[in-house]
């Protein structure tokens, strides 16, 4: 038998047989005197390798143990234990005292919960939504776009509406059920009135919509200027997250340093009476709101009046995809698609700006097989996956797997809100077979189980309050008061 370095080791060492143990003592003996010093030594040795396993363990904070058929008994409520490939178990987080047992010894250890008190968490980056709701009608479908947010999202989360009060109102009662989340939830109102946003488009100049999203539409094109945040994700209310936004949010790092917008590419659209508009979507996007707001993105008569004038970015792209505007009023009229036709024009003319997005957040029910895509078949491999999907030639997904993260449910008629169209329930409807199992999950899903701790005022919580309404033209304005 080799020599054990700590009681540790020999918990971890493979069990002795007795008999070995029985023949040693046979054919040795030793003084009892001596068996007394090195008895006495031996458990001072222990003591020592206890005492630097222990400072060991509170110097660092990742370790690693081997496994070997060891029992576990937790001392507090949770913890959390990762395999890694070379088969040892790495425990990080917050001290937690845990004991190992063996058939020859019982030895604590201090070990680490990840716990969000942990300094870890504190240093993750919020993940930053502006989203939009204008009636009960979205505000409720809004609320359960954040519930299903809420529930899948890793560190804190900040929220940014634009809506009325209605819209309000159908989202409150949701927060109000949640006292204690996970993480830090903070949430922000911006509630400008109908004449706030008409006026912000009147001072723009050559906006107008054909599309039923009307005024409180085209305010995606001005959220920039509103919501005082670096970079956001935008996502149409008729949506659901079925994973981790935050693998969303990390796509701003694969952003070229000229990159300021990302959006879905559909490239083998091209409807004419849309202007090819279809050809994207700005159902989902991700937004550099600070370059943006740089680029004076949208044009305002105020800028005009600063010094020699401030020069916006889109008003030559808007002209050079719809022509010249109604010269009764200098407004183009026949945009179909509302503000996806003025994104459109924007990163036609400038492709620079945008890049596309993967299919994984975007999953449509405009394509009524959302590509094909479908729960079951869960041991189907990636090669044949990709042979299945569908609408993605002369797309940038082709010959990609489509990993579905966030499903769209928009062009659904028959029903005021999405969630509620009866064909999910349909067994012999092929978009229900397909998706209403999730549908049903996440409409079903209660908001108190979003709660992970007793009511603690020390514990993260949802911060709510009601922001001020101040669009990027009128504080330039301000800066530059006209001489």
């Amino acid at each position: 038998m080799s020599n054990m370095s700590s009681p540790l080791d020999r918990v971890l060492a493979p069990e002795q047989s007795p008999q070995v143990f029985a023949k040693a003592s046979q054919g040795f003996r030793v003084p009892r005197r001596t068996k007394i010093v090195l008895l006495t030594a031996g458990a001072i040795a222990v003591s020592i390798v206890l005492l630097g396993w222990t400072l060991y363990s509170y110097s660092y904070e990742e370790w690693t143990v081997p496994y070997n058929k060891l029992e576990f008994e937790q001392s507090q409520s949770s913890l959390h234990l990762c395999l890694e490939q070379d088969h040892s178990i790495t425990i990080t987080g917050t001290p937690v005292t845990t004991t190992l047992h063996a058939p020859t010894a019982t030895e604590t250890i201090t070990v680490y919960e990840y716990l969000p008190s942990s300094p870890k968490y504190e240093q993750l980056e919020p993940v930053v939504f502006s989203l939009v709701a204008w009636s009960k009608s979205s505000g409720a479908e809004l609320s359960l776009l954040i519930k299903s947010i809420l529930m899948y999202i890793t560190g804190p989360v900040e929220l940014h509406i634009l809506c009325d009060e209605e819209a309000k109102k159908a989202i409150e009662p949701g927060f109000s059920l949640v006292h204690s989340p996970t993480y830090e939830v903070k949430v922000r109102y911006y509630m400008p009135t109908w004449d706030d946003m008409v006026s912000r488009i009147e001072r723009e100049g050559s906006i107008a919509s054909a599309h039923a999203a009307g005024t409180p539409g085209l305010m995606k094109l001005f959220l920039q200027e509103i919501i005082p945040v670096k970079k956001a994700i935008y996502v149409d209310t008729d949506a659901l997250f079925i994973s981790d936004p935050r693998h969303l949010w990390q796509e701003f790092k694969t952003f070229k340093s000229t990159t300021a917008i990302s959006m879905t590419s559909h490239s083998d659209g091209g409807n004419p009476e849309w202007q090819n508009a279809d050809r994207i979507c700005s159902c989902v996007m991700l937004l550099d709101f600070a370059k943006l707001r740089d680029m004076r993105l949208m044009d305002s008569n105020l800028y005009h009046q600063v010094g020699s004038g401030l020069k916006a970015t889109s008003p030559p792209a808007f002209k050079a995809k719809f022509g010249a505007p109604d010269p009764s009023d200098g407004k183009y009229h026949d945009v179909r698609l509302g503000d996806q036709g003025y994104w459109w024009a924007i990163v036609d003319y400038f492709p620079d700006l945008w890049e596309p997005l993967s299919f994984d957040y975007e999953v449509s029910t405009c394509l009524m097989e959302m590509y094909e895509t479908r729960l079951g078949e869960v041991e189907i491999d990636e090669q044949q996956e990709i042979y299945e999907q569908g609408h993605v030639v002369h797309t940038p997904q082709f010959g990609k797997v489509i990993r579905p993260k966030l499903l769209h449910f928009n062009c659904l008629d028959g029903a005021e809100h999405w969630y509620e169209w009866k064909s999910w329930s349909d067994p012999d409807n092929k978009l229900g077979r397909r998706w209403g199992a999730a549908v049903l999950y996440h409409v079903g899903f209660k908001w108190i189980w979003l709660n992970r701790f007793s009511f603690d005022e020390s514990k993260p919580k949802i911060d709510v309050q009601i922001a001020e309404v101040v669009f990027e033209d009128q504080k330039v304005a301000n800066q530059h008061p006209t001489e």
